[in-house]
């Protein structure tokens, strides 16, 4: 069943959405992009007639009830973006009245499904290397399930919407699927856009297929590395993992950022990158600085800046940015390029001195878009950095998604997308 198809006249659908908005000291939403990309499913079932029973969670209570966290906070601003009458229901797992008395036309919004730990499933108070975990583990999926049953006696169909926890088996994005038949179950409409444009990077490739993967770590991004080595054609690697593949070769790299545990995992990539016929891309030099202060995202008081080789940086020095001849290779690996995806920065875009290094993928993204390319961006990173360079108009698709995309790109099933389709 896909939602486009399915009429929701007289019928109320309960929906999980991802409205984890960042708030303001005051409670007051700093960035709405979420509650913006539910709104097409949410108008749809309105639209039709239906009834929405709208639930998502909010930060990280871990299975206590938090104000700070309310999804309180922002009804207004839902009620506000969806045209109608948005009621709320203080108590997720004990809203029965509520949704009994929502009319046709109106939506209902949950409280924080987290305040609940049946919502993810762990057990609480008890470590794993304790001998009673396994019970507990085993109690909790239990009452896991009642949990998801008492959400699916609120609504006569299900809607998952929230790419976010696609990734995730919890009560509201998977277990609660299996109380609702084959023809009352669906993806939304953002769901639907998500899954079609990792197909799109992944099954559907038009050549040259070029990925740049950045970010700090490689052990953070290796299952990825791994999978995109059997279908890119090019592969560039920048950002902070750039020194611990300059340190594999025995390069200098001053005071950068490395893993010193993962020099094996580094020539392991270009290794297979090289077997399989992959032009495996790093930077030759990197802007460096003296005195970075990563709290602040700012270059201390009297602190040098300086473009060294990246595998001859001297001591005292961090790398923060992919350096003028790095931005070139990076560029013209991109120029020509059919399909593109993007997860990770160049460089410490937060302050302005080593930006430079990210905007040079972002622009090169963008015209090789601009010239028929299909650009996937995917990372909360990657995407501040469109947003920062005015480039989010200038893309093909931007995902909503951080760890959900990460784990598709790297072949695994997602609970949120299974549960759908079986």
């Amino acid at each position: 069943m896909t939602i486009s198809d399915y009429n929701f006249a007289g019928k109320k659908a309960i929906v999980r959405v991802d409205f984890n908005v960042p708030l303001n000291e005051n409670g007051e939403i700093t960035d709405d992009t979420r509650i913006r990309g539910a709104l097409p499913t949410l108008k749809k079932i309105i639209a039709d007639g239906g009834a929405a029973i709208i639930m998502s969670h909010m930060g990280k209570p871990k299975g206590k009830v938090n104000p700070k966290l309310s999804l309180g906070q922002i009804r207004g601003a839902v009620e506000k973006a969806l045209g109608c009458p948005v009621a709320f229901a203080p108590d997720c797992a004990k809203a029965q009245a509520e949704a009994a008395a929502l009319k046709m036309g109106e939506a209902l919004m949950l409280e924080n499904l987290r305040y609940y730990p049946e919502e993810e499933g762990k057990p609480v108070g008890i470590d794993k290397e304790d001998p009673a975990y396994e019970e507990a583990k085993k109690a909790m999926k239990a009452s896991q399930k009642e949990f998801a049953k008492t959400l699916a006696s609120y609504a006569d169909c299900y809607v998952m919407d929230a790419f976010g926890t696609a990734h995730r088996k919890h009560a509201s994005t998977a277990v609660i699927a299996d109380y609702f038949d084959a023809d009352n179950k669906m993806l939304g409409f953002l769901m639907e856009k998500e899954v079609q444009a990792v197909d799109n990077v992944l099954s559907n490739i038009k050549r040259p297929f070029v990925a740049i993967m950045g970010g700090s770590k490689v052990s953070s991004k290796i299952g990825i590395i791994q999978n995109l080595l059997g279908k890119v054609d090019k592969l560039i690697l920048c950002g902070g993992m750039t020194y611990t593949f300059a340190k594999a070769h025995g390069g200098e790299i001053g005071n950068s950022i490395v893993e010193l545990d993962k020099l094996d995992v580094a020539l392991d990539v270009e290794k297979t990158a090289k077997e399989n016929g992959v032009e495996l891309i790093l930077g030759v030099d990197s802007v460096c600085c003296t005195g970075y202060d990563f709290g602040t995202f700012s270059v201390k008081p009297g602190a040098q800046i300086k473009v060294f080789p990246s595998n001859a940086i001297e001591a005292g020095w961090d790398g923060l940015d992919a350096g003028p001849e790095s931005r070139k290779k990076f560029a013209e690996a991109i120029k020509g390029a059919k399909t593109i995806l993007w997860n990770g920065p160049a460089g410490c875009f937060e302050c302005e001195e080593f930006t430079a290094g990210s905007r040079a993928v972002g622009e090169a993204v963008a015209q090789a878009t601009a010239e028929g390319a299909f650009s996937l961006i995917g990372g909360g990173d990657s995407v501040a950095c469109c947003t920062k360079f005015g480039l989010t108009d200038k893309v093909s698709y931007i995902s909503t998604g951080g760890g959900a995309l990460l784990e598709a790109i790297e072949g695994k099933v997602l609970p949120g997308v299974a549960a759908i389709k079986g």
